[in-house]
């Protein structure tokens, strides 16, 4: 097996529906951050240790969280609310929230400007916000609902998964404007990961197919069918190999991304639906609601 299990975390009990969200590891410190929308926050979890470290709170509806590692902030999204929260990833405090509006979930780094992409799924929409001055400075609408989003450093634009009609829109930093966008031939595209500079992009589908794309213009490298509707998807490069979790039936799929062959399946929990990657430590983090717990896999 490329997954053996290294350990379990609980997390504080859930107050109200809806579980975990995205999460997201610092590279740096290898500490775990994640959206706990059950509860309106955010968890921190010590990734060398395994244990829970701290709750930031005042995260309505919390429903996504990166770790750029080209700086030392968190951003996470407050769909509740309409707010975006950048956090000190080494005090595990809020240093600063911005109100974009809507309902914010997917959200995306642009290492070159120090600034985050944020996509509305109610107004179906992307924002742009400077970490630095905590200041909106580009919007622009979006041809349909929006999913996860990337920043493609090599190529300097955001790519935003659309679920219908099924596509990836590229979208310009500078203007947030749409520059062009990808048709995808599967029903839902959902999750979404770049190959690094391998000019590969992969798009997770809600109707069972993870399908790869070329980055330069969209084309379609090929396809492999998985268990069910995914959700965020996690690309080791250096290993060529993708990480998909499938809330129903609860499994984790690994993905050989030079064949495209399913290589391992292993059962997880019932809606455990999102992971988080630590790559240098070789980690692959599964968050399971129905126990409130997160799964750690040592990748071997």
């Amino acid at each position: 097996m490329a997954l053996e299990p290294l350990g379990e975390i609980e997390l504080p009990p859930h107050s109200g529906p809806g579980g975990f969200d995205h999460g997201d590891v610092h590279q740096a410190s290898g500490r775990v951050f994640v959206a706990h929308t059950a509860n309106g926050t955010v968890e921190v979890i010590d990734g060398e240790r395994l244990r829970h470290l701290a709750t930031i709170d005042d995260c309505t509806e919390a429903s996504g969280v990166i770790c750029p590692t080209t700086t030392d902030v968190v951003v996470a999204a407050a769909r509740g609310t309409g707010e975006v929260l950048f956090i000190d990833p080494v005090r595990s405090s809020l240093t600063s929230r911005v109100a974009v509006g809507g309902r914010p979930n997917g959200l995306a780094w642009d290492s070159r400007r120090q600034q985050a992409l944020v996509a509305d799924v109610a107004g179906n929409s992307v924002t742009i916000v400077a970490a630095s001055s905590s200041q909106v400075v580009a919007a622009a609408p979006l041809p349909g609902k929006p999913r996860w989003a990337v920043y493609d450093p090599v190529r300097d634009h955001f790519l935003v998964n659309v679920a219908q009609p099924a596509s990836v829109a590229v979208i310009d930093p500078g203007t947030a404007a749409v520059l062009g966008s990808w048709t995808v031939q599967s029903p839902g595209p959902h999750g979404l990961d770049l190959d690094g500079d391998g000019g590969r992009v992969f798009v997770a589908c809600d109707g069972g197919d993870v399908i790869c794309l070329d980055a330069d213009d969209g084309r379609e490298l090929g396809r492999v069918p998985i268990a069910g509707g995914p959700d965020a998807i996690w690309v080791d490069p250096a290993r060529s190999r993708l990480y998909v979790a499938i809330g129903h039936p609860g499994v984790v799929q690994v993905v050989d991304t030079g064949r495209m062959a399913i290589t391992e399946t292993l059962a997880t929990e019932e809606g455990a639906k999102t992971t988080a990657l630590d790559i240098r430590r070789r980690i692959l983090y599964v968050f399971r609601p129905a126990s409130c717990s997160i799964a750690a896999f040592q990748i071997a």
